[in-house]
């Protein structure tokens, strides 16, 4: 079921540490299924990266997100909010958030520098949903 609203991709970062991985993104799973509105599943294992690569077909895992409301902008607030809620509970907690070839990093200590860069991502992915009529054609 991934047709409700823009999907996100993300990705939980360990280091290498796969089984960790594995562990934290279940976690982060679970965390969001939680939360109203949003449908999470794991991304499948599909085709295999190249030969010494790694990639999220080999050894890693990945989740996909969707939102069931139609305005992208307070459903990605939402989401950013729940990720950062749950890398607050551990330090060393990061996800990678991507979304239409855009991505950010959210870490369990962020710093002023990345709280900027995480609302840059979301006015860039608000700006590009293209939410609202253009009225330059009327």
């Amino acid at each position: 079921m991934r047709d409700g609203g823009p999907q996100w991709t993300l990705t939980v970062l360990t280091g290498g540490d796969t089984l960790r991985q594995e562990r934290l993104t279940r976690d982060l799973h679970d965390n969001l299924e939680r939360a109203g509105g949003l449908v999470v599943g794991f991304h499948d294992a599909e085709g295999c990266a190249e030969p010494g690569r790694k990639g999220t077909g080999v050894g890693e895992v990945a989740l996909w997100a969707t939102t069931t409301a139609a305005i992208v902008r307070p459903a990605s607030q939402v989401l950013i909010t729940l990720i950062k809620e749950w890398c607050a509970k551990e330090r060393h907690r990061k996800v990678v958030v991507t979304i239409a070839g855009d991505s950010v990093e959210i870490t369990g200590r962020p710093d002023a520098a990345q709280e900027r860069m995480v609302r840059e991502f979301q006015d860039r992915i608000s700006g590009d949903a293209g939410l609202g009529p253009d009225d330059s054609a009327a």
